[in-house]
């Protein structure tokens, strides 16, 4: 067994506060916990499961007194390299705080631990007649600790919201060690700042999340999907400002470019038209009475020259073989990119075209293959640079062209991300788009909850 190098002191503290089954320091051990879905790693001195609000606030309270680091992680989904722990110290895994507390019908609420599945939630709430919004596509993996550290929504926030939009509450731990109770159970409240907003998104960098109120929503009475295919990129990119322009607000509105659709098509058993550059996928929601005039109203939107086919899925079978199709993509993608550049940029949805457009011009341009797929709805694309990082020539080209992208996405008034969050993958890129004012700000705010910089530490911001 090669043990940590971490103080003896500490870690006969850590012991007393985990017991040892729920300590690993084996390098082999810990090694698993030093990566993301981003592939990057590196080595933590420890690991070590947390199964109350107290632990954590008692582990928070012994890194700051021997000023160690901590990274919290749920499963480990996220793809931005959030959760890799750059200066060693203690990765906190919050898997084991997995209970949902109560389902709250009453008041539309639930109470969950961070641990919690957002398919084990879903499936909850589901019981009692309601959903949580935020759906990522790992749902069956991911956790609601990750879901509101990363403020990762899926395809439902087109309609329904972020997590941001769909919390309600929340206990936490500071840099510091303190307890935090933030929000309300009411959906209506204004009293003092808004901290539960402010700690989602913020990657665990200001505060551990060990308890969250999260707001409910009822199950439509009866959901279509529906499937447009086009000859061309921007033909479905200007469907998607006409369908975003009509009242009728789908629940889902997804886009997948022409290669995204060959590689599907090789990797999976879709139904998908060979000479197609481009597919939405749409679901709509609602009163059962409502949803054929929902169904014409998005048929007439998404109609343009470009339009090669507008068909519905009628049957259980068809609608699940729509969204195996989606869901396929990003595995599709590491079968052929093991290592691929995948960035979540967002623009507003009247400049997709534009954003199309440029991401192709700069495809020929540095002879990078470019894949592109996303929540189309509200301007979050996927854009998947495939590259073999074994080609240091093709690896600077893509660097350049990463680079470009970004500024893309900035000049069209876009965000560098929408639910993937910052990590250390678009750490140095955040001053493009948040001004040094701001960025000052910033960093004041980490230093009040974190004053040692014990949190997740090299995250989300510049290095200076």
């Amino acid at each position: 067994m090669t043990s940590s190098t971490l103080p003896g002191a500490f870690h006969t503290s850590l012991v007393d506060i985990f017991e040892r089954e729920n300590i690993l320091t084996d390098k082999a051990e810990c090694w698993t916990y030093g990566y993301d879905n981003s592939r990057k790693h590196a080595q933590p001195d420890a690991v070590v499961f947390a199964t109350s609000h107290q632990q954590i606030k008692k582990l928070v309270e012994l890194c700051n007194q021997y000023e160690i680091p901590i990274v919290a992680r749920g499963r480990g989904t996220g793809t931005t390299g959030a959760t890799v722990p750059l200066q060693a110290g203690i990765v906190l895994s919050l898997e084991r705080m997995n209970k949902i507390i109560k389902i709250d019908s009453d008041n539309r609420v639930a109470v969950v631990q961070p641990g919690v599945t957002n398919q084990a939630l879903q499936d909850a709430a589901a019981e009692h007649g309601f959903f949580w919004p935020p759906d990522p596509t790992s749902a069956a993996f991911c956790t609601i600790g990750g879901n509101l550290a990363y403020n990762s929504a899926g395809p439902r926030a087109v309609k329904y919201g972020t997590p941001r939009e769909n919390i309600l509450g929340l206990t936490a731990v500071t840099g510091e060690g303190k307890e935090l109770i933030v929000g309300t159970y009411t959906t209506k409240g204004v009293v003092g700042f808004d901290l539960t907003r402010l700690i989602v998104g913020s990657e665990g960098t200001l505060a551990i999340i060990t308890e969250a109120t999260l707001k409910l929503t009822p199950l439509a009475e009866s959901k279509r999907v529906l499937q447009s295919t086009y000859k061309d990129i921007n033909s479905a990119a200007i469907a998607v400002s006409a369908i975003m322009a009509q009242p009728f607000t789908p629940c889902a509105l997804e886009f997948i470019d022409g290669n995204a659709i060959k590689m599907v098509k090789a990797y999976s058993d879709a139904d998908l038209p060979d000479n197609a550059g481009a597919m939405l996928m749409i679901e709509i929601d609602g009163p059962l009475s409502a949803l054929d005039e929902g169904v014409l109203a998005i048929q007439n939107a998404a109609s343009n020259s470009g339009l090669l086919e507008f068909k519905e899925a009628k049957t259980k079978k068809e609608i699940d073989a729509l969204w195996a199709t989606r869901k396929a993509l990003s595995p599709a993608l590491r079968n052929v990119a093991p290592k691929k550049i995948n960035e979540d940029v967002v623009v507003p949805v009247s400049h997709i075209p534009d954003l199309i457009n440029g991401l192709e011009k700069l495809s020929a341009k540095y002879d990078v293959k470019i894949v592109n797929f996303g929540h189309a709805g509200n301007g979050n694309i996927h854009v998947n640079l495939l590259v073999n990082p074994d080609d240091k020539e093709e690896m600077k080209r893509a660097e350049e062209c990463l680079d470009k992208v970004f500024s893309l996405v900035i000049d069209l008034n876009g965000t560098l991300s929408g639910e993937h969050g910052v990590g250390i993958e678009k750490r140095d890129f955040v001053d493009r788009e948040i001004t040094p004012n701001s960025l000052g700000y910033m960093r004041q705010i980490k230093t009040m909850f974190d004053p040692k910089g014990i949190l997740n530490p090299d995250k989300m911001f510049p290095l200076i």
